[in-house]
């Protein structure tokens, strides 16, 4: 079991996804100077730690995912002695700093792959990637018919100079994204080095892009022909994702982190619903956390959120892990649209944000949802960049929608998001300007209050962050937990008012609620409540 006192067990970690953060020298693209200039707010917001999203030499061809160089700063994000900067003006204010690797797949670019391409079949070069003959006269069929994550094939074949036609190579995503072989001895050695690299220069962990992708089945079967190729689909086995091998990758890098002072956590980001499969990446010798995908994914319903709740803790628990909630990231639909949209969408938000913050373990925040941001659904089409929107025929959107700049303040676009007449790289709906931080800092009942007083809570209350938790009766369509010591956390997900045996103060709600009387608290519809005493 590891000690009570690892800062990620019940850290309030904030997402940033650094293209869209803060603009700070008005080229229409967040950076590293921009995201250091608005820390303040960051520490007054009350988060302990910020994600970053990549922001290493990449052509963008999946929003930074398709990496180049694992080693330096792309130029329009900044310089490694911005990332420095960045790094001890966090640290300077009390705010831990994590940042994202990319194991899976390295993007076409990378000088690996460029040796690989003008090496011939069964040259050392080619070793460092899954390259295979095709299938079929003159190998013109892939080598299987495993599924991109973005739609179509998983092959892309080569061609020569001259056009003739060659090998084949794996790509889980985008074709500018060729999945690494972690058979090879070197690969390991490269990224143990590039652990390396970042956490000699302090920062305090890595959250890993598909942690449960790297290792595939030797043997590449076939997958069905109705198999899904989704990140998370709990129902089917997939020969490339959740193989066992990937464990002893993990064990690895957990000697490596631990060879560092000051905690450096691991942090998995593994697409696995059954709740004790995710565990094991979580055994004592392995990572630290993994993402609750199957808590995000979870319906608007109470016996469903508690059926997470137990199975999580439960499987979490079993391997001395601290379980880790999110309702919002860079890939999927904001939450206040996922919710419902509109005021409805919001009223679910703001209950769902106070039962997130009540639970035992720690929070990912993701930029934008303590202004209660929605969806952007209706972006042009020709603003769109998400590798998905072509890949899939333009059938589907693709996750631009939730990945819109921040508005700061003011009127009109850029909303400080930039300099003033600058134009941001996806367009911003009109009308952020009132759902800017401005607008909403200081405003009893926003949004933006509501998650600073939350956040404040958390960290001042004993009862809240980690530790364990009891369920209390109550009516059908409400949870009801009690948080030790003496804090209790209500929330109702039913379309009516409740009657709820409840008494003590309201230290926070995400609507307004009257206190308790009589031993008897009236809980509005999709309102959730904080009590302590």
């Amino acid at each position: 079991m590891e000690p009570q006192s690892h800062w990620w067990r019940d850290a309030a970690i904030y997402q940033i996804y650094v293209r869209s953060f803060a603009d700070s020298n008005g080229d229409g693209e967040g950076d590293l100077a921009g995201i250091r200039e608005r820390l303040p707010h960051l520490a007054e917001l009350g988060v302990d730690a910020i994600w970053l999203t990549p922001f290493y030499v990449s052509p963008l061809a999946d929003g930074g995912y398709d990496v180049a160089d694992y080693r330096d700063v792309d130029p329009r994000f900044g310089t490694l002695e911005d990332f420095d900067a960045l790094l001890e003006t966090a640290h300077g204010m009390g705010i831990r700093l994590i940042i994202d690797v990319v194991p899976n797949h390295s993007s076409s670019a990378h000088r690996w792959f460029k040796e690989a391409a003008a090496a011939e079949p069964g040259e050392h070069a080619r070793s460092r990637y899954v390259f295979r003959d095709g299938r079929g006269p003159d190998g013109e069929e892939p080598p299987n018919n495993w599924k991109s994550i973005f739609g179509g094939p998983a092959w892309t074949r080569l061609k020569r100079p001259d056009g003739t036609p060659e090998q084949w190579y794996l790509h889980l995503f985008d074709p500018e994204q060729p999945d690494f072989d972690w058979t090879n001895q070197e690969v390991h050695d490269e990224f143990d080095d590039v652990l390396r690299f970042w956490l000699d220069r302090g920062v305090d962990g890595f959250r890993i892009d598909v942690a449960h992708g790297m290792v595939k089945d030797p043997a590449m079967p076939d997958i069905a022909e109705d198999a899904k190729a989704d990140m998370l689909d709990g129902s089917t086995s997939l020969p490339y994702f959740d193989q066992d091998g990937v464990h002893e990758i993990y064990r690895r890098w957990a000697r490596i982190a631990a060879e560092y002072p000051g905690d450096r956590a691991l942090v998995a980001e593994a697409w696995v619903e059954d709740a004790q499969r995710v565990a094991r990446y979580l055994r004592p010798d392995e990572l630290h956390q993994a993402f609750n995908f199957e808590y995000l994914t979870a319906p608007w319903d109470a016996g469903r959120l508690r059926e997470v709740i137990d199975v999580s803790l439960a499987a979490n628990t079993a391997v001395g892990a601290t379980t880790t909630w999110v309702l919002s990231n860079h890939d999927v639909t904001r939450h206040v649209t996922r919710f419902g949209g509109g005021e409805q969408g919001l009223r679910r938000a703001r209950a769902a944000t106070l039962l997130m913050l009540g639970l035992p373990g720690s929070v990912y925040l993701y930029q934008g949802e303590e202004l209660g941001l929605p969806e952007v659904t209706d972006l042009p089409e020709d603003s769109l960049q998400d590798p998905t929107w072509e890949r899939s025929g333009r059938t589907d959107r693709g996750r631009d929608g939730c990945r819109v700049p921040l508005p700061w303040g003011g009127d009109q676009a850029p909303y400080g998001f930039g300099p003033e007449g600058s134009v941001p790289w996806l367009p911003m709906p009109e009308g952020w300007g009132a759902l800017s931080r401005a607008a909403q800092r200081g405003v009893e009942g926003s949004t933006l209050e509501l998650y600073t007083k939350a956040l404040r809570l958390r960290r001042e209350l004993d009862a809240l962050g980690d530790g364990s938790m009891a369920w209390l009766d109550a009516p059908g369509g409400v949870l009801y937990f009690e948080r030790e010591p003496g804090v209790r956390v209500a929330v109702n997900l039913t379309g009516e008012a409740v009657e709820l045996a409840a008494d003590g103060e309201v230290l926070v709600a995400s609507g307004p609620v009257g206190e308790p009387a009589g031993g008897t608290l009236s809980l509005p519809a999709e309102t959730a409540v904080w009590l302590r005493g």
